[in-house]
């Protein structure tokens, strides 16, 4: 009794606060869409962008990964599980995003691509691992 009541307890706290940061990531991604207007809007008035463009391709990237977040915790209400394909695709984003703002500013060292590389090849491999457990679990479960 005293266990179950424990567990009803955690669960909720567990959802108050998997919303509340649903919430703050929602609002965190309409404020960057607004701001990624604005900064497109200032763009299209400069002459020259070559310099001005890996700010806007880092801050689509960076909306992107969090879309990607607010999706795993929007399969966490539905399932209550998060999916592991997800947070793997944020996550690959996120360093493909800093190995492209590297790359474009020079500021990448060799031994940091090659293990930022690596690191993008065990998360790619981690990701279709991910989706194929993912996809063999599904068909087990129909009839």
């Amino acid at each position: 009794m005293l266990t179950e009541k424990l567990q009803r307890f955690f669960d909720r706290t567990i959802n108050l606060v998997y919303a509340v940061i649903l919430v703050a990531m929602v609002i965190g991604i309409g404020i960057g869409a607004i701001q990624l207007a604005n900064d497109l809007w200032v763009l299209l008035r400069l002459e020259g962008i070559t310099g001005k463009y890996i700010d806007l391709i880092a801050d689509v990237l960076t909306l992107y990964v969090l879309v990607e977040l607010s999706r795993s915790l929007l399969e966490y209400f539905d399932s209550k599980k998060l999916r592991m394909t997800y947070i793997v695709d944020a996550a690959l984003i996120f360093i493909i995003r800093e190995v492209l703002i590297g790359l474009f500013k020079h500021e990448l060292k060799p031994e940091m691509v090659y293990a930022l590389s690596a690191l993008i090849l065990v998360m790619g491999v981690l990701r279709i691992g991910s989706a194929l457990v993912y996809i063999k679990g599904r068909q087990a479960r129909q009839p």
